[in-house]
Protein backbone atom coordinates (compact mmCIF):
# COMPACT_ATOMS: atom_id res chain seq x y z
CA UNK A 1 0.00 0.00 0.00
CA UNK A 2 1.33 3.25 -0.77
CA UNK A 3 2.41 6.00 1.62
CA UNK A 4 -0.95 8.35 2.25
CA UNK A 5 -1.13 12.32 3.41
CA UNK A 6 -0.95 12.14 7.05
CA UNK A 7 1.33 8.85 7.00
CA UNK A 8 5.61 9.04 8.36
CA UNK A 9 7.77 8.21 6.52
CA UNK A 10 9.62 5.13 6.52
CA UNK A 11 12.98 5.15 8.40
CA UNK A 12 15.34 3.36 5.85
CA UNK A 13 18.40 3.65 5.27
CA UNK A 14 19.92 5.26 2.86
CA UNK A 15 23.22 6.56 1.07
CA UNK A 16 24.21 10.03 0.04
CA UNK A 17 27.59 10.80 -1.62
CA UNK A 18 30.61 13.03 0.11
CA UNK A 19 34.11 14.19 -0.38
CA UNK A 20 34.98 10.65 1.88
CA UNK A 21 32.81 8.33 -0.02
CA UNK A 22 29.66 7.08 0.29
CA UNK A 23 28.22 7.90 3.55
CA UNK A 24 24.75 6.33 5.17
CA UNK A 25 21.99 7.87 6.54
CA UNK A 26 18.75 7.08 7.36
CA UNK A 27 15.77 8.25 5.60
CA UNK A 28 14.47 10.27 9.23
CA UNK A 29 17.58 11.73 9.84
CA UNK A 30 17.59 13.15 6.12
CA UNK A 31 13.72 14.31 5.62
CA UNK A 32 12.23 14.04 8.99
CA UNK A 33 13.33 17.61 10.25
CA UNK A 34 11.25 20.77 9.55
CA UNK A 35 9.40 21.17 6.33
CA UNK A 36 10.87 18.65 3.88
CA UNK A 37 10.49 18.77 -0.30
CA UNK A 38 11.25 15.10 -1.67
CA UNK A 39 11.02 13.96 -5.04
CA UNK A 40 11.61 11.11 -6.65
CA UNK A 41 12.80 10.10 -9.72
CA UNK A 42 12.82 5.79 -11.89
CA UNK A 43 16.42 6.64 -12.75
CA UNK A 44 19.25 8.88 -12.65
CA UNK A 45 20.65 10.12 -16.20
CA UNK A 46 17.62 9.02 -17.70
CA UNK A 47 16.08 11.73 -20.60
CA UNK A 48 12.67 13.26 -18.37
CA UNK A 49 14.86 13.25 -14.89
CA UNK A 50 17.72 14.69 -16.29
CA UNK A 51 16.36 17.23 -18.96
CA UNK A 52 13.61 18.51 -16.86
CA UNK A 53 12.90 17.06 -12.96
CA UNK A 54 15.62 17.34 -11.25
CA UNK A 55 17.23 20.86 -12.94
CA UNK A 56 13.72 22.41 -12.40
CA UNK A 57 13.93 21.83 -8.70
CA UNK A 58 17.95 23.26 -9.09
CA UNK A 59 16.46 26.10 -10.28
CA UNK A 60 14.58 26.78 -8.24
CA UNK A 61 15.74 25.83 -5.00
CA UNK A 62 15.96 29.58 -3.89
CA UNK A 63 12.06 30.47 -4.54
CA UNK A 64 11.04 26.90 -2.58
CA UNK A 65 13.50 27.97 0.35
CA UNK A 66 11.61 30.84 0.60
CA UNK A 67 8.79 29.12 1.54
CA UNK A 68 10.09 27.80 4.47
CA UNK A 69 11.63 24.24 3.15
CA UNK A 70 14.61 23.60 4.61
CA UNK A 71 15.74 20.69 2.65
CA UNK A 72 15.48 19.29 -0.97
CA UNK A 73 15.82 16.04 -1.58
CA UNK A 74 16.15 13.46 -4.73
CA UNK A 75 15.79 9.74 -4.59
CA UNK A 76 16.25 7.26 -6.93
CA UNK A 77 16.99 3.80 -6.67
CA UNK A 78 20.71 3.95 -8.06
CA UNK A 79 23.70 3.70 -6.04
CA UNK A 80 25.19 6.65 -3.97
CA UNK A 81 28.26 6.80 -6.80
CA UNK A 82 25.57 7.25 -9.70
CA UNK A 83 24.13 9.71 -7.80
CA UNK A 84 27.17 11.07 -7.18
CA UNK A 85 28.12 11.68 -10.78
CA UNK A 86 24.56 12.38 -11.57
CA UNK A 87 24.51 15.69 -9.00
CA UNK A 88 27.97 16.37 -10.03
CA UNK A 89 26.86 16.29 -14.20
CA UNK A 90 23.46 18.61 -13.65
CA UNK A 91 25.55 21.05 -11.18
CA UNK A 92 23.55 20.40 -8.10
CA UNK A 93 25.78 21.61 -5.43
CA UNK A 94 24.27 21.94 -2.11
CA UNK A 95 20.74 22.61 -3.97
CA UNK A 96 19.17 19.36 -3.70
CA UNK A 97 20.05 16.07 -1.51
CA UNK A 98 20.76 13.03 -3.43
CA UNK A 99 19.95 10.46 -1.97
CA UNK A 100 20.61 6.57 -3.11
CA UNK A 101 18.02 3.89 -2.84
CA UNK A 102 20.45 1.52 -4.32
CA UNK A 103 18.01 -1.76 -2.96
CA UNK A 104 15.19 -0.02 -3.14
CA UNK A 105 14.04 -0.31 0.46
CA UNK A 106 12.69 3.30 0.93
CA UNK A 107 10.89 3.54 -2.59
CA UNK A 108 9.33 -0.32 -1.10
CA UNK A 109 8.53 0.96 2.38
CA UNK A 110 6.88 4.07 0.63
CA UNK A 111 4.91 1.59 -1.74
CA UNK A 112 5.69 3.67 -4.80
CA UNK A 113 7.65 1.65 -6.64
CA UNK A 114 6.95 0.34 -10.17
CA UNK A 115 8.43 -2.50 -12.65
CA UNK A 116 10.61 -0.97 -14.95
CA UNK A 117 12.29 -4.88 -15.88
CA UNK A 118 10.12 -3.81 -19.29
CA UNK A 119 12.91 -1.57 -20.33
CA UNK A 120 15.29 -3.15 -18.32
CA UNK A 121 15.35 -1.17 -15.02
CA UNK A 122 13.82 -3.61 -13.00
CA UNK A 123 12.58 -2.12 -10.16
CA UNK A 124 12.06 1.26 -9.69
CA UNK A 125 10.64 4.45 -7.69
CA UNK A 126 7.32 5.86 -9.40
CA UNK A 127 7.78 9.42 -10.29
CA UNK A 128 6.52 11.51 -7.62
CA UNK A 129 7.12 14.75 -4.78
CA UNK A 130 6.43 15.02 -1.54
CA UNK A 131 5.79 17.90 1.30
CA UNK A 132 7.15 16.46 4.36
CA UNK A 133 7.17 18.45 7.77
CA UNK A 134 8.68 17.20 10.75
CA UNK A 135 8.79 13.34 8.46
CA UNK A 136 4.67 13.45 7.92
CA UNK A 137 3.43 14.05 4.52
CA UNK A 138 1.26 16.93 4.09
CA UNK A 139 1.29 16.80 -0.01
CA UNK A 140 2.13 13.64 -2.28
CA UNK A 141 1.91 13.95 -6.15
CA UNK A 142 2.51 10.94 -7.68
CA UNK A 143 2.42 11.02 -11.56
CA UNK A 144 -0.05 9.40 -13.17
CA UNK A 145 1.40 9.04 -16.68
CA UNK A 146 4.60 8.85 -17.65
CA UNK A 147 6.33 12.13 -18.02
CA UNK A 148 6.42 15.37 -16.19
CA UNK A 149 3.79 17.32 -14.49
CA UNK A 150 2.29 17.46 -11.14
CA UNK A 151 5.85 16.03 -9.34
CA UNK A 152 7.57 19.08 -11.53
CA UNK A 153 9.31 21.75 -9.56
CA UNK A 154 6.74 24.15 -10.73
CA UNK A 155 3.69 22.44 -9.35
CA UNK A 156 5.54 21.95 -6.14
CA UNK A 157 6.27 25.54 -5.49
CA UNK A 158 2.39 25.65 -6.19
CA UNK A 159 1.18 23.67 -3.59
CA UNK A 160 3.89 25.11 -0.86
Amino acid sequence: MAISVGDSIPDVQLRTMTSEGPKPVSSSEALGKGKVVLFAVPGAFTPTCSDHHLPGFVVRADEIRAKGVATIACVSVNDPFVMGAWGEDRGVGDSVLMLADGNGDFTKAMGLEMDGSGFGLGVRSQRYAAILEDGVVKSLFVEPNPGLDVSSAEAVLAAL
